[in-house]
């Protein structure tokens, strides 16, 4: 049996996540302690920083993908360009976190799961459009 162009479309997504993931994952590895918490210059982030911003909107965005809105009230989106992580260590945990519940969600959904419509935003629309 053939899998359906829905499932084709969540397992290419699944692997192109992961690809991602994993591009992040190798240019991060060059970089030391001191190179992801600096700032180029006062208008920029730093990778820390935007690992920060990232990690945040993974888990905001994919926690209870299908039944609440995209963004928690929990998050605190303008303090993720103000508080960096005091390393390198701990800013791949953050990553990691973030990664594991965008790819646990993803890999939790069915081809019929893509019609749905959820909320980012209290702004409806399809699972398919989200991803």
């Amino acid at each position: 049996m053939s899998k359906s162009n829905d499932q084709l479309f969540l397992d290419g997504a699944i692997k192109l996540f992961r690809y991602y993931k994993k591009l992040g994952e190798g240019a991060i590895a060059q970089l030391s302690d001191k190179e992801v918490l600096r700032k180029p210059n006062e208008t920029s982030n730093s990778i820390a920083l935007i690992v920060h911003h990232l990690s945040g909107n993974m888990l905001s965005r994919w926690t209870d993908f299908l039944t609440s809105d995209g963004e928690k009230s929990w998050r605190n989106r303008e303090a993720e360009f103000e508080q960096s992580y005091p390393d390198k260590e701990t800013m791949m945990i953050a990553w990691e976190k973030g990664w594991e519940c965008l790819l646990s969600a993803i890999e939790d959904l069915k081809p019929e799961d893509l019609s749905k419509i959820i909320y980012i935003r209290n702004e409806g629309q399809t699972v398919l459009d989200a991803i």
